[in-house]
This record gives structure tokens, sequence and C-alpha cells, in this order.
């Protein structure tokens, strides 16, 4: 069943991918009712315990078909958070283009996983989509950007310049953990695991670039990420609606 569920997975990316082109290219914008947003809502929030709990069991129980559902609860979770993301950014801030770039994240997570597996296929280091914390890894790439998107909208929203705006997400997401290795050992683990990149990225899960602080367990870290996105965008819209009154 997992290898079924991975191939699965192998042939959703180029069709997600496909059409999140042709919507952004077309200009579509996604259809929001407070019924699908309440739908999707409730999928994100119930489906990986689902998930969870049939992979605990199929593993005790030594059964790949219900440790395969237990994967394909997962995935139907973490999209139905980028759904989320991009219909309530779209409803919210008329960031229609979002709904498409969760979608491309998303598809470009699951191709890096499979040609990082080719590539890496003689040397003994694999993987598989149903390993451990393996799918919350691609998926948590695609959401990792969706909010890192969402927070380039709102700077971009208050400071009103490409060339600010793209400067102070540049600064804010790759400049400033550089800077905080200045400190001294014990501020950079007190600092670098709450920026905003390093906790947003804490759902994808210690990278080589990593820094040697301790990371934030997952959801908390990510739930910090698009805090931080979520300030920025209130700050905005107050802006924005000062500025326009």
């Amino acid at each position: 069943m997992i290898p079924l569920v991975a191939v699965s997975f192998f042939l959703l990316a180029p069709y997600i991918a496909v059409e999140a082109i042709r919507a952004l290219a077309a200009g579509d914008r996604p259809q929001a009712s407070i019924i699908g947003l309440i739908l999707t809502a409730g999928t994100a929030i119930f489906e990986p315990a689902l998930g969870v709990a049939k992979r605990r069991i199929g593993t005790r129980l030594g059964s790949s078909a219900t440790a395969g559902e237990g994967t394909q609860n997962l995935l139907c979770a973490y999209l139905a958070m980028a759904v989320f993301a991009g219909l309530a950014a779209s409803t919210l801030w008329g960031a229609w283009w979002l709904d498409g770039v969760v979608a491309l994240g998303i598809a470009s997570a699951f191709a890096a996983f499979y040609a990082g597996q080719a590539i890496l296929a003689g040397t003994g280091i694999q993987a598989r989509i149903g390993d451990p914390q393996a799918l919350r890894s691609v998926l948590g790439a695609g959401l990792y950007l969706a909010v890192l998107d969402l927070l380039a909208l709102g700077l971009g929203t208050l400071i009103r310049r490409t060339a600010g705006a793209a400067a102070a997400v540049t600064g804010l997401v790759i400049i400033l953990p550089v800077l905080v290795q200045g400190l001294p050992p014990s501020w950079q683990d007190a600092i670098t695991r709450y920026l905003p990149s390093a906790a947003g990225q804490a759902i994808i899960g210690r990278t080589k670039f990593a820094s040697s602080a301790p990371p934030l367990w997952p959801w908390p870290g990510f739930a910090l990420g698009c805090a931080y996105a979520a300030a920025v965008l209130i700050a905005a819209g107050i802006v924005l609606n000062r500025r326009d009154t």
C-alpha cells in the first residue's frame, strides 16, 4: 500500500503544478464560501489525528494498508491547510494568487523529494514518503512558502515600494539570522529559533542550513510563523485603511 500511496503522490504533483500555472496565467480567482471554509478547516483540524492514529494502528498490526490510509489522511490534512490558506487570503486580502503559489510550492516540494531520492539511490541514503515525519516535511515546505508569501504581502503593503519591500523580506528572512550568529552563543540559542524564518521552517524539520540552536516543535513553530505573518497583515490593513481615508 505504501508504494501505491507514493505513486499516487508522484502522479498528483504534476497535475497540481499544471493547474496552478494555468490558474495563475489566466488570473482565475478561487471561489470561497462559508461552508467551504468550515469544511476545509475541519479537515485540517481532524484529519491529522485520524492519520496518526491509523499509522500507529497499522504499525502495531503490521498492516501496510492501514498505515497507508493514515498517510493519505495526513496528505488530505496538509492539502486542506494549503487550500484554507489560499481561500482565506483571497477572501480577506484579495490575494487570489496565493492559492496557485501554494500549489506550486507543494508540487515543487514533491518533485524535489523524489528527485533527491533518485540522486541518492546509490548511496544507501533513502526515505519514503510514508516514513515518519517525511510527509510533514515535504508538504510543510509548501505551507512555509505560503506563510512567507503572506508576510511579503503585508510588508509590501506597508512599504509600498518594490525595492524596499524586497529588501525588507530579504533582511528579515536571510540577513537577520546571519546577524544573530554574531551574538554570544547563549543569546543565539535564545533568539534564533524565534525568528520568523526559523519558526516557519520548524514544520519542515532541521536542515543542513539550520543553526545549532534547538528548534521549536514543528507545529508550535509553524503557528508562530503564521502569527508573524498575521501581525504584519493586520498592521498593513490598518495602515492601508488610514491612507485611503
